[in-house]
C-alpha cells in the first residue's frame, strides 16, 4: 500500500498565514481562524476504505486532537493541473478543518483507513517534522520602537546606531557604524566586532543545542528566540550561496546578508556594506550570535557600515536595507568623472541602442565552454556554427569562451598561465580572430553579436612577463591569497597592468576586438582582485580595474558585456549597485557542471536564493549556460525561463533538443529568435526553507503592469524523492484580494477553476518526481459587468502556449467594449506562435459565428483558430501558421498585432 499525506499549511516548514492583527495587540496572544487542508493520496484499490485524518496541534502547552472533515469532490476542491503517468493509479482525497488557533502553533497529522485500524503519524510514515504556523501581522509604524535594543539582545554598546527613514513601506531601518583603524603598510586592518542576537535568546537544555555547542566548542548553550534564519555566504571567493537554519545561528562561511524570522512573524534583515572607502564588511557567528568581520585597506581610519531592516515580511525588510545601501553607495560618489561621461554617452532612447539591447538581452545565446572543450580552434568553432545552422537553431549571440587567447602555458594549470598578446592563439586560429568572426557571421547570418571571454586581469595567471602586453604597459607584481592552495610558483606572485595604464590597456584591447568584428565581452575571474594580499595593491587596483572596465565596455560595446565570477563584496556594491547606467548581465551563481548529477538541483536552488539579493542590484542575473540534451535539461530550461535573465545553451554540436529550444524561444516577424523574459526577476519564495528540508523550490516571477500582469511560479523538486505539496493562490507574485484568477500549468496545459485569494480552498496540488518541474501562471480575469450581453464573461490573455514563460511574450494587451456591442482584445506579441485566450463561456460559443480574429487587419484562416483539446475554455490561435499562409511580412516592427472580436453568445 502506498499512502502520501500533504498539508496546507505544509508540515516541517514555516507558513505565514495572511491574517492581520491590531497594532496594539500582543502578537503572542493573537488568535486566527486558521484553515488546515490535507490531501491523502492512496492506491486506487484502497480508495473505498473509510479513511480518516486528524490534526494534532499545540500552542506550547498540551497537544489537542481535532478530526478533519473530508471535502466532497466539488468545484471548490483544491485543483490538480498535472497529468500523471498512467502507471500511477492513485486517488486523492481532501480533508479540511477551520479552528481558532493560538499563535504560534505547532501541528502534525495522523491518518487511518477505518475506525478499527491503527493510526499512523505522518512523522513516522514520511519522516515529516511537525509543522509550525506563524501569524503574519501588519504592524503600524507607530508601534515600532526606534531602539534597536528592543529587537536585538546583548547588543554591543561599542557600536554606533542610528534610526533612519525607510524607503520601503511598513519597515524601519537602522545603520550600525564601526570605526576601523588604518592599514599598516601592506597589511590591512582587520577587526571582529560582536553585534548581538536578533530577537534575543533563552538558555535551554536540548539535544539539538548540546550537539551544536559540542560542534562549535561553545562555552554557553543558547537557543535564540527567532524561528528560522537565512543567509547568503561567500561559498568561495567569486560566488554567493544560501544557508538556512532554525533556532541556532551558525555560519560556515562569511555572509553578506542575514535574515531572522521571529515567533511573531517579523523579519530582521542585516546587510553588510562593502566597496566604499576601501572597506569590506561581512558577517560571522560565535555562540549563536552575529558578529561583524571588517577589513580596512585604506591608509586612513575608516568606518564600516551595516544596515538593519525590520518588516512584516522578508521582501519588504530586504528591500529596505538594499534601498538604504544604494543611497550610501551613491553618496560615496564612487563613479569617476570619466566613468560618468562614458555612461552619459549611452542613449537608451537611441534606436540602435534599443536594437542592441533587445538582441543582447533577449536573443538566444550559444557559448563554447562545455560544448567544445577547453582547447579551442577555429575549426571547432566554425563546425559548431555550421551545425547550429543545419539544425535551424537561430542563435543571436555567440560567445567564444576561454582558451582562444595566446597564453604561455607555464606551470601546471590555468592559474599559472599568463597572457601574451591581443591576437588569438596563432596555431589554433591561424588566420587571426578577425577571420574567425567573419566566418561565424557568414555561416550563420542570424548571429548579430560575437563576444569573447577574457579574465579581468587578462588571464587566470595575469600577464606573461616576457609577452607583448607586459612590454607595452606599466605592470606591477601582486601576491595572491590562494597561492598555497593552488600550488602557485613564486609565492603566488603574478604580473598585472598597473593602475596608471589599466584604462589605456582596456581601451586598446577592446578597440582591437572591435576591429576584428567582436562587439561584446564576457569578463571573468573578477574575484581575482579580491585575492590580493597587500592593502596597497587592493586600494590601488580594485576600484581602478572595476572603473576602467566599466568605462571601456560602455565606450566600446555599449551594454553588451557579461560580468562573471564577480560576487565579491566590493564588486557587488561598487559596480553592480549604482543606478547610473543601463543594467549589466551578471553571472548569478557558480557554474553549470554537466558531469556532476548532484550539482544541478543545487545550481537552481542557489540561483533562486542569490536572486533575493541581486534583484535589487542594477543587473540582469545570468543563471549560466546549460545543455539541452541532458538528464536535467528541462529542469534547467524551466529555471532559465522564470529567472528573468538571458538564456545560453552550450550544446555539443549535433546534440540538440529542438522541442525544448522551441519551448524557450519563438520567431519574430523579422525572422529573429527571441526568448521570453518576465519583467520581474525570478527569486525563491520560501527563503527560510533549507536545501535538505524535502520541500519543493518555488521560484516566483511576474510579467506586466501591477494588478493586471501575470504571476509566475516555477516549481522544482530539488530533493532525491517524490514530493507533493499544495500551493495557495496567494503565493503567486502580484495577486491581489478580490481579483479572480485562473492558473495554467505549462507541462499539461490544464487550467484551474476560477478562484480568488479569499476562497475557502484556493489551492493547487502538485506532485513532482525526481528532477520534476513545472511552471504555473496566474492570469487575472477581466470582467464586463457593465456590458449588457457580456455579464458573467471572464477573459484572459494567456500569451503564447507551449512556451515555458509564454505570458512574457505579451508586449501589450487591451480589452475594450466597442460601440457596436462587441468586445475587442488587442494584443501585441513579441514572437509568432500559438496565442491562447481564456474565454469562460467558450463551450457555449460557436467559434465561427461569435469570434473574429485578424492579424495586421487581415482575417486569419478559419482552420488556424480552434478550441484547446485539454482546456475547454481556451481558444488557440495559431498566429505563426496564419502569418505564413497570409504571406505577411513586417518591414518595420518586430512585434505582431492580433485582434480578437467577440459577439454575444445570446442577443
Amino acid at each position: 500500500m502506498k499512502v502520501f499525506v500533504s498539508t496546507f499549511p505544509p508540515l516541517g516548514r514555516v507558513t505565514l498565514v495572511d491574517q492581520a492583527t491590531s497594532a496594539n495587540s500582543n502578537p503572542n496572544e493573537c488568535t486566527s481562524n486558521g484553515a488546515f487542508t490535507a490531501v491523502l493520496e492512496v492506491d486506487e484499490s484502497r480508495a473505498d476504505d473509510l479513511w480518516q485524518v486528524s490534526l494534532w496541534h499545540s500552542d506550547g502547552g498540551e497537544w489537542r486532537e481535532v478530526r478533519m472533515e473530508r471535502i466532497p469532490p466539488t468545484a471548490l476542491s483544491p485543483t490538480t493541473l498535472q497529468v500523471f503517468k498512467s502507471g500511477a493509479r492513485m486517488n486523492r482525497m481532501y480533508f479540511r478543518i477551520a479552528l481558532p488557533t493560538h499563535l504560534p502553533m505547532s501541528f502534525t497529522v495522523k491518518f487511518r483507513n477505518g475506525e478499527d485500524k491503527t493510526w499512523k503519524w505522518v512523522k513516522d510514515h514520511q519522516g515529516a517534522e511537525d509543522g509550525l504556523v506563524i501569524l503574519k501581522t501588519v504592524t503600524s509604524q507607530d508601534a515600532i520602537s526606534s531602539s534597536l535594543r528592543d529587537y536585538v539582545e546583548d547588543l554591543n554598546p561599542a557600536l554606533e546606531f542610528k534610526n533612519h527613514q525607510s524607503q520601503s513601506p511598513g519597515t524601519t531601518v537602522w545603520s550600525a557604524d564601526i570605526p576601523v583603524e588604518a592599514a599598516q603598510g601592506e597589511k590591512p586592518a582587520v577587526k571582529d566586532v560582536k553585534f548581538g542576537i536578533p530577537w534575543g535568546y533563552k538558555k535551554i537544555a536540548s539535544l539539538f543545542i548540546v550537539i551544536n555547542c559540542i560542534f562549535s566548542q561553545s562555552s554557553l548553550c543558547v537557543c535564540a528566540d527567532f524561528n528560522r534564519w537565512f543567509a547568503l555566504v561567500r561559498i568561495w571567493s567569486p560566488w554567493l550561496a544560501p544557508r538556512q537554519g532554525k533556532t541556532y545561528f551558525e555560519l560556515d562561511k562569511e555572509a553578506v546578508l542575514c535574515s531572522f524570522l521571529s515567533h511573531t512573524g517579523k523579519h530582521l534583515v542585516l546587510l553588510a556594506i562593502s566597496g566604499v572607502d576601501d572597506v569590506m564588511t561581512l558577517f560571522t557567528s560565535t555562540d549563536g550570535a552575529v558578529n561583524f568581520h571588517v577589513q580596512n585597506d585604506s591608509n586612513k581610519e575608516k568606518r564600516a557600515k551595516v544596515i538593519i531592516g525590520l518588516g512584516d515580511d522578508f521582501e519588504s525588510a530586504n528591500a529596505a536595507v538594499m534601498y538604504h545601501a544604494r543611497g550610501i553607495v551613491t553618496a560615496a560618489d564612487t563613479a569617476s568623472v570619466a566613468q560618468q561621461k562614458s555612461i552619459e554617452t549611452v542613449d537608451g532612447d537611441d534606436k540602435a541602442t534599443k536594437s542592441w539591447m533587445e538582441n543582447w538581452y533577449d536573443g538566444l545565446t550559444y557559448c563554447t565552454w562545455n560544448a567544445l572543450g577547453q582547447r579551442l580552434t577555429e575549426e571547432k568553432v566554425l563546425n559548431a556554427v555550421e551545425t547550429l545552422a543545419k539544425n535551424n537553431i537561430n542563435i543571436t549571440n555567440f560567445i567564444i569562451d576561454d582558451n582562444w587567447q595566446a597564453i604561455n602555458y607555464d606551470g601546471h594549470g590555468q592559474f599559472q598561465h599568463g597572457w601574451i598578446e591581443f591576437e588569438a592563439e596563432r596555431k589554433a586560429f591561424p588566420n587571426g580572430l578577425k577571420h574567425t568572426v567573419a566566418k561565424i557571421k557568414e555561416k550563420q547570418p542570424s548571429i548579430q553579436h560575437v563576444a569573447v571571454w577574457h579574465a579581468i586581469l587578462g588571464y587566470w595567471g595575469g600577464l606573461a612577463r616576457d609577452g607583448e602586453i607586459a612590454k607595452k604597459y606599466k605592470t606591477r607584481e601582486v601576491v595572491r591569497k590562494d597561492a598555497e592552495r593552488r600550488n602557485l610558483p613564486l609565492g603566488g606572485k603574478m604580473a598585472v597592468v598597473d593602475k596608471d595604464d589599466v584604462g589605456r590597456f582596456y581601451d586598446d584591447f577592446y578597440q582591437f576586438l572591435s576591429s576584428c568584428g567582436v562587439d561584446a565581452v564576457k569578463t571573468d575571474a573578477q574575484f581575482m582582485l579580491d585575492t590580493f594580499v597587500s592593502a596597497v595593491d587592493r586600494r590601488d587596483l580594485i576600484s581602478a580595474y572595476l572603473d576602467a572596465w566599466t568605462i571601456s565596455t560602455l565606450r566600446n560595446f555599449n551594454v553588451k558585456a557579461i560580468s562573471c565570477m564577480s560576487q565579491t563584496p566590493q564588486i557587488l556594491f561598487h559596480s553592480q549597485m549604482p543606478q547610473n547606467r543601463p543594467p549589466l548581465l551578471v553571472r548569478n551563481s557558480d557554474d553549470f557542471f554537466p558531469e556532476i548529477p548532484t550539482s544541478h538541483p543545487w545550481h537552481i536552488w542557489t540561483n533562486a536564493h542569490n536572486a533575493l539579493f541581486t534583484q535589487h542590484l542594477n543587473v540582469i542575473p545570468d543563471w549560466d549556460m546549460f545543455q539541452t540534451v541532458h538528464d536535467y535539461s528541462g529542469f534547467h530550461a524551466a529555471a532559465r525561463c522564470v529567472s528573468g535573465g538571458p538564456i545560453y545553451v552550450t550544446d555539443v554540436p549535433g546534440q540538440h533538443d529542438l522541442d525544448l529550444i522551441g519551448q524557450m524561444t519563438g520567431p519574430t516577424p523579422l525572422g529573429k529568435t527571441v526568448i521570453f523574459r518576465p519583467s520581474v526577476i525570478g527569486r525563491a519564495l520560501d527563503q527560510y526553507n533549507g536545501y535538505d528540508d524535502d520541500a519543493l523550490l518555488l521560484v516566483g516571477a511576474y510579467h506586466g503592469a501591477a494588478e493586471v500582469g501575470t504571476g509566475i511560479i516555477g516549481i522544482f523538486n530539488v530533493s532525491q524523492r517524490q514530493l507533493s505539496e499544495m500551493i495557495p493562490l496567494s503565493k503567486f507574485p502580484g495577486v491581489i484580494p478580490g481579483q479572480s484568477y485562473i492558473i495554467r500549468a505549462h507541462k499539461s496545459g490544464n487550467v484551474s477553476r476560477i478562484m480568488k485569494v479569499d476562497d475557502p480552498d484556493p489551492l493547487l496540488f502538485v506532485s513532482l518526481e525526481l528532477r520534476g518541474y513545472d511552471i504555473f501562471s496566474a492570469y487575472p480575469l477581466a470582467t464586463f459587468q457593465g456590458a449588457k450581453h457580456f455579464q458573467g464573461l471572464y477573459l484572459a490573455n494567456l500569451g503564447l502556449l507551449g512556451k515555458m514563460s509564454g505570458a512574457a511574450a505579451v508586449v501589450d494587451n487591451k480589452m475594450t467594449e466597442l460601440d457596436n456591442g462587441r468586445l475587442l482584445i488587442q494584443t501585441n506579441l513579441k514572437a509568432l506562435g500559438v496565442l491562447g485566450i481564456y474565454i469562460s463561456d467558450l463551450p457555449e460559443r460557436s467559434v465561427v459565428d461569435t469570434l473574429l480574429v485578424t492579424i495586421l487587419g487581415l482575417v486569419v484562416p478559419v482552420h488556424t483558430v480552434s478550441i484547446s483539446k485539454v482546456a475547454a475554455c481556451v481558444l488557440e490561435i495559431d498566429v505563426e501558421r496564419a502569418w505564413t499562409e497570409l504571406n505577411l511580412e513586417s518591414r518595420w516592427s518586430n512585434e505582431v498585432e492580433v485582434k480578437i472580436y467577440f459577439s454575444p453568445v445570446h442577443q
